[in-house]
């Protein structure tokens, strides 16, 4: 997959152009990956490149002076773009300068005249540009060919990736699992630690998680796959990484540490997570791990010392593998229910002005897909 980063170093427009969808995308959930099942349709169709459009960082960030936690950070986001097909992304620094940028100017000048958008598909609720004017109509009455990728449902709710948040805080892994169409997944970088897991017998690989959302605190199984490793080496497209059974403790280490009471408040302080691979043994600092929740194991505790934390430990490790034998990894669901509205925006002339409103410094909100 192409990535840009800057406007100013993208690729020549491939012959065939490009087919266009714009988005936050965050969590790559179940609604975003049928946008992107139907941008890959219509590129086949057109033999056109496969193109998103997205933003390093939340737009509400700039919008509201303050963004939610992510589902998935840009290099998480960028990998599941790669894994559904995506051939070129373009991550763009959302500041004010883009803020302000009027819609129109913004698909004539970028998406057109430099990406070589031959058609667009979005969201059902796609807003982007100042004043929240980029959607799906203005698209077709600037004569463009859109298509509007239908809103999917589940349990009479949207999926969206503010209810997703909302399963993850909650703790609820299935429900989440279900919006997103796989298990709830940190992305993170195998960073030193105190090397303290090493001296009770199960080393444990601490994740910088780049600001992504976790579970609450508690000892989970999980599936971890190393997607990179220092040499920057990575899973060929169509060949998963492979799954290896893991034990990860979310939470404040308050036997070794004494930092939080032991039933999950840190009195303020940042969770950690900390992942011990079962049956591997290997150097992962600095490696990229994709980590999967399975299943809630027990929540966090203090005990007596460490010779009961190491007892409690191999507890953990063999309840972990019990329920990865019984849960092995699941197939891809069925696709869910969608509402009725997708399809084609049927396109009308340009306006004859020509012209674009004038900017009144309005602000926007999230451009496309949350």
């Amino acid at each position: 997959m192409i990535t840009t980063f800057d406007l100013r170093h993208l690729p020549e427009p491939p012959p065939g152009g490009a087919v266009v969808s714009i988005g936050v995308f965050d969590g790559v959930h179940l609604g975003h990956k049928r946008l992107l099942e139907d941008n890959l349709a219509r590129s086949r169709e057109l033999g056109a490149r496969a193109t998103v459009v997205t933003f390093r960082r939340h737009p509400k960030r700039v919008l509201l002076g303050r963004a939610p936690r992510t589902l998935t950070s840009l290099e998480h986001r960028l990998e599941l773009f790669r894994r559904v097909g995506i051939e070129h992304c373009v991550a763009l620094p959302f500041d004010d300068r883009l803020r302000t940028t009027p819609a129109e100017e913004f698909v004539r000048d970028v998406l057109v005249g430099r990406l070589g958008a031959r058609a667009f598909v979005l969201g059902f609720d796609s807003k982007f540009g100042q004043d929240r004017r980029g959607t799906p109509e203005l698209l077709a009455a600037m004569g463009l060919d859109v298509r509007v990728a239908p809103k999917v449902v589940l349990d009479e709710r949207a999926v969206s990736s503010t209810a997703i948040r909302e399963a993850v805080e909650l703790g609820d892994l299935a429900g989440a699992e279900r919006m997103l169409g796989r298990p709830v997944t940190l992305w993170g970088t195998v960073v030193h630690g105190r090397e303290l897991g090493r001296t009770l017998g199960f080393p444990t690989a601490n994740l910088n998680l780049h600001d992504e959302l976790h579970p609450p605190v508690g000892v989970y199984a999980c599936r971890a796959r190393i997607v990179e490793r220092r040499t920057s080496e990575r899973t060929p497209p169509g060949e998963p990484p492979a799954d290896l059974p893991a034990v990860a403790n979310v939470g404040y280490r308050p036997t070794l540490d004494g930092v939080g009471d032991g039933a999950g408040d840190g009195a303020g302080a940042d969770p950690q997570v900390e992942v011990h691979l079962l049956d591997f043994r290997g150097d992962l600092y600095g490696a990229v791990l994709e980590l999967a929740f399975v299943e809630r194991l027990r929540g966090e505790q203090r005990f007596d010392g460490p010779e009961a934390l190491r007892a409690a430990i191999a507890a953990d490790v063999a309840a972990a593998r019990r329920c990865l034998d019984a849960r092995p990894p699941a197939e891809p669901p069925a696709e869910p229910p969608v509402e009725r509205g997708g399809g084609v925006v049927p396109s009308r002339p340009p306006a004859r002005t020509g012209t674009s409103p004038a900017a009144d410094g309005g602000a926007t909100e999230t451009p496309g897909p949350n």
